[in-house]
């Protein structure tokens, strides 16, 4: 019989790769709540659902909708067969048919039916995802799921633009991931164990071999030396210093017996890598932002553990860091032979476990001081931590209450950006104008063709209500209006199916608390294949 973790593996080899164990692990035990089997809906819990995807452990579909003939046109979950089913219990059995692990429920209700009835049953969720909901239960829901802490994000396909808004009152990620993030090598500021084992190396009594196969971290450092010696220990910091720096690295090239340079590629790499390995060790002010942050000073025996660990590194910092963070304990390839390159590999990689150890005696006296035991936070991830500490990020979105109170929207995002009046924000205040449309007519504007004259002038008063509520003196040009009129709140496929994809990495984001979601709004145009995302 094969081996369980083996066919996981193989199943899930690509997402393993990105988010790891912990990762698939956080994924498997997720269940998230879809409100809406609508195309944009089911788009995003196929990609969540699909084994070659995430593969989340279960989803609840809430829909009181029943199937109707647009559905099936836009819907590829849909089929004629439905019409007439309830909405939710069709797309859950279609899409349990992707993978078999995954718990499919579904609800036949409405979402303010289960708001009025039972507002508790939305607790459970790791993820809520509501699509295609109008204003008022949006607000009802985004109440409900903040008070507790529950992830929430609002999609919506509406004509020829998608939009997302994630409401989350703190989300906290310690692997984000950072493109080109620079390699923590302290060559500015070597500890002991490093500064020991670049003495160690002789580059002028070499043999050609070793020379040319002592790793590159090692020479820049030696040639650093030189150069602190000759610049009153300062560090080379413009082009100039820099070029300078490169020249001393490059006469340090062994000559053949007719004096011509040898041809030694870890020189090269050496020269190549002086802009990043000279990069001076500090911590950035995002990460100062999360030590100088109120949870970090404030640990009670409800505290989360990501601010346990973070407090844990700043006492490191302050006291045996002298300033620097853990040290990362990871090093780049790089052209040297095996025995060189492990031996460099080790200084680091010790080092690491040294300064995650004392990292760990810090979270043990912070969780005893609160009472709790010392095996509440593992020692796995506090090592996790302390190699991620340089990349920690905190994001913190506004309630749907705040965006939308007149007292404490942001107007001073909506007016700069209104200056374009091409702007994707026209259509942020096309899409609330057009909810302000529904709750006077209980219908969308244009949705039946015969009355789309009549409702553009309908559309208009509502967009100079909106702007006039709100105290905006910005222009929207008629022809937004005019088209969203058009739309007739259509939700086509090739939008739904663009949103599907990006609603569900999002979603990916928040419940591995890996990659740093968006903050707070996105938006689509698929006419000028464009998109934009709003502090709103």
């Amino acid at each position: 019989m094969a081996d369980p973790k083996t066919v996981k593996e193989q199943k899930y080899d690509r997402q393993l790769r990105l988010w790891g164990d912990h990762g698939q692990d956080a994924l498997e035990n997720a269940h998230v709540c879809l409100i809406n089997a609508s195309a944009t809906g089911t788009e995003i819990l196929k990609n969540l659902v699909l084994p070659g995807n995430p593969g989340i452990g279960a989803f609840t579909i809430i829909d009181g909708h029943k199937v109707s003939g647009e559905d099936v046109g836009n819907n590829f979950f849909l089929s004629n067969n439905n019409i007439g089913k309830n909405r939710a219990q069709a797309a859950t059995e279609l899409l349990q048919e992707l993978n078999s692990d995954v718990s499919g429920n579904f609800v036949e209700e409405s979402p303010d039916k289960l708001l009025d009835n039972d507002p508790e049953f939305f607790h459970r969720f790791s993820l809520v995802i509501g699509v295609q909901l109008p204003e008022s239960t949006c607000l009802r829901l985004g109440a409900v799921l903040w008070s507790v802490g529950v992830p929430f994000l609002v999609c919506r396909a509406y004509g020829l633009i998608g939009y997302m808004r994630l409401v989350v009152k703190e989300h906290t990620v310690i692997e984000s991931h950072p493109d080109n993030a620079l390699e923590d090598l302290r060559l500015d500021q070597p500890f002991p164990e490093l500064k020991n084992h670049i003495d160690s190396y002789d580059l002028d009594s070499m043999e050609k071999k070793d020379h040319s196969h002592t790793p590159w971290i090692i020479i820049v450092a030696k040639y650093l030396a030189k150069w602190h010696s000759e610049h009153n220990y300062q560090l080379p910091k413009n082009y100039k210093e820099k070029e300078a720096f490169r020249e001393l690295i490059r006469q340090g090239i062994l000559r053949n017996e007719n004096g011509a340079l040898e041809d030694e590629e870890n020189f090269d790499e050496a020269i190549k890598n002086v802009n990043t390995a000279l990069n001076p060790t500090k911590i950035s002010s995002t990460v100062e932002d999360v030590f100088n942050g109120e949870q970090c000073e404030n640990i009670t025996s409800q505290t989360p553990a990501f601010w346990v660990m973070a407090r844990a590194v700043r006492e490191f910092v302050r006291n045996e860091g002298r300033g620097n963070l853990p040290v990362r304990g990871t090093i780049p390839d790089m052209i040297a032979d095996s025995e060189k390159f492990i031996k460099l590999q080790n200084v680091y990689r010790e080092k690491a476990m040294q300064d995650a150890s004392v990292v760990s005696k810090h979270v043990e006296a912070l969780l005893q001081s609160v009472g709790k035991p010392p095996e509440s936070i593992s020692e796995q991830d506090i090592k996790l931590f302390c190699k991620n500490a340089a990349f920690l990020r905190v994001v913190r979105c506004r309630s749907l209450a705040e965006e939308y109170s007149v007292e404490s929207f942001n107007k001073d995002e909506i007016t700069s950006c209104m200056d374009s009046p091409d702007s994707e924000m026209v259509l942020y205040l096309m899409l609330r104008s057009v909810d302000r449309f529904y709750q006077q007519h209980s219908r969308y504007p244009g949705v039946y063709n015969y009355q789309v004259e009549e409702d553009i002038s309908k559309l208009k008063l509502c967009v100079n209500s909106l702007l006039q509520e709100y105290g905006l003196t910005v222009n929207v040009k008629d022809d937004y209006i005019h088209e969203f009129c058009r739309y007739g709140a259509a939700e086509p496929h090739t939008v739904a199916a663009f949103l599907g994809g990006s609603a569900a990495q999002e979603a990916i984001k928040i419940i591995t608390h890996q990659f740093v979601p968006f903050n707070n709004a996105f938006i689509y145009n698929a006419m000028s294949q464009t998109s934009t995302t709003f502090q709103l």
